[in-house]
């Protein structure tokens, strides 16, 4: 073990404490660490997580309100059209089940519920009126907060939904830059930043990630995490490729549960004052599942994901309560710590 190791990560997060930041090359140090060191590497992760953002996580739930046939070929997802997959295919689910869900997922703690739908953007006059729908019956019945993706947004689009009642708008980069030829050719890396920064200008709150396990490398996960960070995202909701039969990366080996926790503390670090959400692939971790919040994760998602089934709720709950972690499920409240109020 060398001791000039643990000084650096010492010196790394006196520096994030104070307010700095660490560099790109810093992080790219940071994630080739030896698994020896990751201990105390979360244990920096940790501090930080807690000066930013308290002793409260953020819980979310999430919808999968329109499912399969989608137009995009993106290489991990199973809902896409261009690959064969027993993911199930349906339109637009009922206004009373979706607040349904809404409820449930509110009495479990979470602060915000996610419509999302197959496909690229909101194109038709019908997808529109669903939407309008959508958040209309939500905002009657429930205090819970309004978040979507719906794939590609304009400028009057997202100022359109943000008529439509709804808070937060939920949309991926997926991946570094330099790997995204890897992972979609139906659209563009161009085309996500620019959504993302319409759904800033009309008001939404950003929630944007990606999908670590993919193939990338070391380098291009730092690199997605330094893009998150110039384009200002508060929310990042980290997933780990889940392998779907049919898919190009469906022979992928899921990540390991120290390559997981390891990736969480270095985004941490990238991305001290972010909200930094654990969704899909958790599962990977095992019985290490509580040591995300310990790696600096201040978030995560309860709950089945789009075609596959989450952990049970009520074990997620009983892991918190363990922690001595309590949900961040008043909406008022995770608005002003997004503010840094």
């Amino acid at each position: 073990m060398n001791n000039e190791i643990y000084q650096r990560i010492d010196s790394l997060t006196t520096r994030i404490l104070a307010g700095g930041d660490i560099t790109g090359d810093e992080g790219r140090w940071m994630i080739r660490l030896e698994d020896d060191y990751l201990p105390w590497l979360m244990a920096g992760a940790d501090r930080i997580r807690k000066t930013y953002r308290g002793n409260e996580v953020e819980v979310c739930a999430i919808s999968n309100v329109r499912s399969g046939n989608c137009s995009e070929n993106c290489s991990f997802c199973a809902q896409s059209a261009h690959h064969k997959t027993a993911a199930p295919a349906y339109n637009y689910i009922s206004s009373e089940k979706l607040v349904e869900q809404a409820e449930r997922a509110r009495a479990w703690g979470a602060s915000d519920f996610g419509v999302v739908s197959k496909g690229w953007g909101v194109r038709s006059a019908k997808e529109r009126n669903q939407l309008q729908e959508y958040f209309t019956t939500l905002k009657e019945h429930s205090d819970i907060g309004r978040c979507a993706s719906l794939g590609a947004l304009d400028e009057d689009t997202a100022v359109m939904l943000k008529g439509m009642g709804m808070e937060n708008y939920h949309h991926n980069l997926e991946c570094a830059p330099s790997f995204f030829d890897q992972v979609c050719t139906t659209h563009t890396y161009q085309e996500n930043i620019d959504t993302i920064n319409h759904a800033r200008k009309a008001g939404l709150r950003v929630c944007a990630g990606g999908i670590l396990g993919m193939g990338e490398s070391l380098d291009q996960r730092v690199e997605l995490a330094l893009t998150l960070r110039e384009l200002g995202v508060e929310s990042v909701p980290l997933n780990f490729l889940n392998p779907q039969a049919g898919t190009p990366m469906g022979e992928r080996e899921p990540m390991q549960p120290m390559d997981i926790l390891k990736a969480i503390a270095v985004f941490r670090y990238l991305l001290p004052k972010a909200e930094i959400r654990i969704a899909g692939g958790r599962q990977f971790l095992g019985d290490m599942q509580a040591m995300i919040f310990m790696a600096g994760a201040s978030g995560v998602m309860i709950g089945d994901y789009l075609t596959t089934k989450g952990r049970q709720v009520e074990d997620d709950l009983k892991m918190l309560e363990a922690l001595n972690l309590r949900p961040r499920g008043d909406t008022q409240q995770r608005r002003a710590v997004a503010n840094g109020g």
